[in-house]
C-alpha cells in the first residue's frame, strides 16, 4: 500500500489517542519507519501489522478499527488534495457511489503500483442500493463500511449499510445493502 494509507492511519491514531499511543503501536507493529513517505509504497504488511497493533493496544477489534479508519480515511483524502477529484465524481451520495470505480481507476493513473479495488452498484433504487466490492487484498470490507459512512457525512446523507455477503463466507466478493437518505433541512 501506499504510504498514505499508513500516514492517515497514524494522523488517526495520533489525533485520537496520542502522539505515546502511536509510538507504542508503531513498535508492537515491529514498524520501523518513522515518517511514511505518500507516494512511497510500502509492503500490505505494515498496514496489516499496524492495525493488529492497534487492536491489541487500543482493546478493539480490528473491523471497529477499520471501519473507524474508513471514515476517516474519506475525510482524509478530501483534506489532503483529493477533494477537487471527489467533487468531480458526484454531487449526490448516490452518484458518486456509482463513480467509484472510475474514482479508484483514476487514481491509479497516479499512483502507478496502485491495486485498487473494484467497486460497482447494482438494484439501484431512490434510496438503497447494493454495493459490490472485489480487492485483491483479504479483510478489508470493514473498511468499506466506514467509506460508505464518511460519504454519507459529506454528502450529508443518513447511510446504512450492511455487509450481506463477504469472502470471509465464501462469496467472491462483498457485497453491502446501503440505504441513504438526505438529512432533512430544518428552517430557521
Amino acid at each position: 500500500m501506499y504510504g498514505l494509507v499508513n500516514r492517515a492511519i497514524e494522523n488517526m491514531i495520533r489525533s485520537q489517542h496520542g502522539d505515546d499511543t502511536w509510538e507504542r503501536i508503531r513498535g508492537r507493529a515491529g514498524v520501523q519507519v518513522e515518517m511514511f513517505v505518500g507516494m512511497a509504497s510500502y509492503p500490505d504488511d505494515v498496514s496489516y501489522r499496524l492495525v493488529g497493533a492497534a487492536s491489541e493496544i487500543l482493546g478493539r477489534p480490528a473491523h471497529e478499527l477499520l471501519e473507524a479508519f474508513g471514515e476517516y480515511w474519506t475525510l482524509y483524502t478530501a483534506e489532503q488534495g483529493y477533494g477537487d477529484l471527489f467533487r468531480k465524481s458526484g454531487t449526490s451520495f448516490p452518484g458518486f457511489m456509482q463513480n467509484l470505480h472510475s474514482l479508484h481507476t483514476h487514481v491509479g493513473r497516479l499512483f502507478p503500483n496502485l491495486q485498487p479495488p473494484s467497486f460497482w452498484c447494482t438494484e439501484v433504487t431512490e434510496h438503497s442500493l447494493r454495493l459490490h466490492y472485489q480487492s485483491s487484498r483479504p479483510g478489508l470490507g470493514p473498511m468499506v463500511i466506514g467509506l460508505v459512512r464518511g460519504l454519507g457525512r459529506m454528502f450529508d446523507t443518513d447511510v446504512t449499510i450492511v455487509a450481506d455477503q463477504t469472502r470471509e463466507q465464501g462469496a467472491a466478493h462483498d457485497q453491502f445493502l446501503v440505504t441513504f437518505a438526505p438529512r432533512a433541512r430544518h428552517a430557521r
